[in-house]
């Protein structure tokens, strides 16, 4: 069995920079704090979090939406990969990021707090930074 949930925040930087980040290696790993190897072209893999996280890029819209199939190290061989989808919007203050994960293994449930924890919050400060 899996599951899917959906995750936003807001993100105080516009759609073309967060999008540009989430898929340069440099900015990736800058805005999440762990190592990531990563491209901006569709059919090309990924890892993140030092090899914890790997997929492949399946759709990319540039400035609005990243489709990834994603796997955590801590999946069995027998699970199959779950797919984020990321949508990024415009709002006042900057960015709405939404994440929806799904076909994520029930073994796996932290995954949602995880998004918040490794993702969001740390790219708040990333983006929060006068450079």
């Amino acid at each position: 069995m899996t599951m899917q949930f959906t995750v936003s925040d807001v993100l105080p930087a516009t759609p073309d920079e967060v999008y540009a980040a989430w898929l340069d290696s440099d900015g990736h790993t800058k805005m999440t704090g762990s190592p990531a190897h990563v491209s901006a072209d569709v059919g090309r893999k990924f890892d993140a979090w030092d090899g914890y996280i790997s997929g492949e890029n399946l759709e990319l819209e540039r400035g609005r939406r990243i489709v990834q199939s994603w796997r955590g190290a801590s999946y069995k061989d027998s699970d199959g990969d779950s797919q984020i989808e990321v949508i990024f919007e415009a709002v006042e203050g900057g960015t709405k990021i939404t994440l929806t994960h799904t076909d994520v293994p029930d073994d796996q449930g932290s995954h949602e707090t995880g998004w918040s924890t490794h993702y969001f919050e740390p790219m708040k400060s990333f983006f929060g930074k006068d450079d």
